[in-house]
């Protein structure tokens, strides 16, 4: 064999290596496909925002996200709890699909999270934050490239004695620091300033030119909320006012539920919350607080990507994984499914992709995200996930979209306050089905009654449309496979008590009674 002979099988497989890497360049440097940030925040309100017209909550790097993208209005989630709301958000299934229906169980075997189908794509993924599903576990998940997580809720300070503001005890606390790519590491410092710089240097340190998405997952605003030392008791001074409840303004209510009125004396309600003598007033002003450092950390990632030439091409998406109450109804905290609960704060930002200043009223959800960023990113939705992607709405597209979303939650033996119940949610009326508890259901026009007071569920006027929201709300459980309860082992510590001398539970209301049949007699 001369010379030629021996180079040419060389040279070939030189110049079609040389052709594929070209051809992979050009795939990469034309690629078009835009990178994802999630900013996911924990209990944040709907109305924690400064561009909605709080009366003194400033925000306005989230602001400038919907100023210059969009303002999902009503955006819900499906479960009013952090850890199913957070796998909701994760697979776009609903809680009786995924089965994580409570903070303390581990993570059923087989879920498929979204990020698992962008790397499979080609996008570079991390996952930076909070993780809070399976309970007191950080270890690295499926989808992520990059892992920063922390066990159960974290801490805000690694030294307890660091924060100007002291909080209470809180459950599935841990002071393990954190786990960087398998590797633990101490906390030192306030956690939303640590998330946030680890977030920047991933983005400043990413090698290649490959689309990526960063999962920023924040442990604020969470009970107990302290606030950055340099927020702490910045809103002292500013102007609150308490919810009235039907205890109240018995007057201004109609047919409230017994579990409603009993649970103002319990771990979730105004009476007994958190088993302390809780001032709402200040614990709202520390939560507003605390969001500050959130607003701040936004903006920094948003300079940055700003400076790399990179925010155009940036599909940021913000919301939070559920409500809170503080004081609607006399309660506490969430799982309800009452608007402060169940509604969140969405917005999104991506010039490339849909045109700035819009306001969406159609009704999106938690389970809608992973359709929404796998459509954005050029992948189909896997025919499993029970949400759609609400990207179409953003781009003006005419699609025929949902009147109504279902919303489930599931008793907890550790909050027993709370009965399992079912809601379809639409912009004008929520329908709520309780199960399991010998009560009354409710209907609101929320367009009447933003305040939901008004139990219209024996108004004989509204009888029809109850009636056939009850039908839907059955149907949508049968095309979702949710006509079966989850039910999982007891973990935990069981919140069950009621405060001495407090209120001692209600009558059932005069409706409920009735004489009997006058027909009837006893068999001779």
């Amino acid at each position: 064999m001369n010379l030629q002979e021996h180079t040419r099988p060389l040279f070939q497989a030189f110049v079609v290596t040389v052709a594929f890497l070209s051809l992979g360049v050009a795939a990469e440097a034309d690629d078009k496909r835009p990178n994802i940030l999630v900013i996911l925040t924990d209990d944040q309100r709907y109305d924690a925002m400064g561009f909605v017209g709080h009366p003194f909550l400033k925000t306005p790097h989230i602001d400038r996200i919907a100023r210059e993208g969009a303002h999902l209005k009503n955006a819900f989630v499906t479960t009013s709890l952090c850890s199913p709301s957070r796998a909701s958000i994760l697979t776009g299934l609903y809680a009786h699909n995924h089965r994580v229906v409570d903070n303390y169980n581990p993570i059923p075997k087989g879920l498929r999270y979204f990020p698992e189908y962008l790397q499979e794509a080609g996008y570079e993924t991390a996952f930076i934050g909070k993780w809070h599903m399976g309970g007191m576990i950080d270890h690295v998940q499926p989808g992520f490239d990059h892992w920063i997580s922390f066990k159960g809720q974290g801490v805000y300070f690694g030294d307890l004695n660091e924060g100007k503001v002291k909080g209470r005890y809180v459950p599935q606390v841990n002071r393990d620091g954190f786990n960087v790519n398998g590797k633990r590491v101490p906390q030192k410092g306030y956690v939303t300033d640590i998330l946030d710089r680890f977030s920047r240097e991933w983005l400043e340190d990413r090698k290649g030119d490959k689309p990526w998405m960063l999962y920023l997952s924040h442990k604020a605003v969470h009970a107990d909320f302290l606030p950055a030392n340099r927020h702490a008791f910045s809103y002292q001074d500013a102007p609150f006012e308490r919810p009235k409840s039907w205890f109240e303004s018995p007057e201004e209510f109609t047919d409230v539920p017994r579990w409603v009125q009993h649970q103002r004396n319990s771990r979730h309600g105004v009476e007994f919350a958190y088993y302390t003598n809780l001032n709402i007033e200040t614990y709202y002003k520390r939560y507003c607080e605390t969001i500050r450092a959130i607003d701040e950390s936004t903006g920094r990632i948003m300079s940055l990507l700003e400076s790399r030439g990179e925010l155009d091409n940036t599909l940021i998406i913000y919301l939070g994984d559920n409500g809170f109450l503080f004081g609607e109804h006399g309660l506490i905290d969430k799982r309800c499914a009452y608007e402060a609960s169940i509604r969140i704060p969405m917005v999104m930002r991506c010039p490339k992709q849909f045109d700035g200043g819009q306001t969406i009223d159609d009704v999106v959800a938690n389970i809608d995200v992973a359709p929404t960023l796998l459509d954005a990113a050029g992948i189909d939705k896997p025919e499993h996930m029970d949400g759609e992607s609400f990207l179409p709405l953003l781009q003006g597209k005419d699609v025929d979209w949902r009147d109504y979303l279902l919303y489930e939650y599931y008793w907890e033996r550790n909050y027993p306050q709370t009965p399992t119940m079912h809601a379809l949610c639409g912009k004008r009326y929520k329908y709520i089905r309780y199960h399991g508890v010998w009560d009354i259901d409710e209907l609101f026009d929320l367009e009447k009654d933003p305040g939901e007071k008004r139990n219209l569920i024996n108004d004989p006027a509204h009888q029809e449309l109850i009636a056939e929201l009850n039908t839907k709300l059955f149907e949508a459980l049968r095309e979702t496979n949710g006509t079966e309860m989850p039910i999982l082992q007891d973990r935990g510590t069981k919140f069950l008590h009621r405060k001495d001398a407090g209120s001692r539970g209600t009558d059932f209301p005069n409706w409920f009674y009735r004489q009997p049949e006058a027909s009837w007699q006893p068999s001779q």
